[in-house]
């Protein structure tokens, strides 16, 4: 059952390697939400993929070699998570820092998310952006999804702390998906 490291070389087995077991830096958030099909109906085998930056806006990739802002070295700013027989997914991570875009600009703080599931052949590639999050109004990428829209990539904070971010597949309330 699952990946067989026997059949991949170990360069590719990530998950047998130690990482580190320290407190990352900056505000750590709770994050949740459900997947829901085109009918309203939670989704009960999706899986939930993010990538994102530190809290100082560096990501832990080769691909980011700035030196402007510092690594983490307690931080991996990758996750996975399956939804729960309610079909919610969950996630303890920090609220990632602003980073560059395009033409010198500045992103808002945001997640990438990645949705997997039955009948998926390829991920659906989404954002997650905070609501009132700093930069909200002037980032690139937030900006480029038409307004009536924008509401779809944005996490609600809830009375308990958490942040809440439902994703709908298809239908009136069809979360924005981009084509990478």
């Amino acid at each position: 059952m699952g990946a067989r490291p026997d059949l991949f070389g170990g360069e590719h087995y990530v998950l047998n390697r130690a990482f580190s077991t320290g407190t990352p830096d900056g505000a750590v958030i709770e994050l949740a939400g459900q997947v829901f099909d085109a009918k309203g109906v939670p989704i009960l085998d999706a899986m939930i993929e993010i990538w994102q930056a530190n809290a100082a806006g560096r990501y832990a990739s080769v691909d980011d070699a700035r030196d402007d802002a510092p690594l983490d070295p307690n931080f991996v700013g990758f996750g996975r998570a399956s939804v729960d027989a309610d079909g919610v997914y969950r996630f303890r991570t920090i609220r990632p820092g602003r980073v560059p875009g395009p033409g010198n600009t500045l992103q808002a703080p945001h997640l990438a998310v990645s949705v997997f599931g039955r009948g998926i052949l390829k991920r659906l590639a989404t954002r997650l952006y905070f609501d009132g999050g700093d930069g909200n109004d002037v980032d690139p990428v937030l900006c480029a999804v038409p307004e009536a829209r924008r509401h779809t990539l944005i996490a609600r904070q809830q009375a308990d702390g958490r942040w809440w971010f439902d994703i709908h597949l298809q239908g009136d309330r069809e979360t924005v998906f981009f084509a990478l």
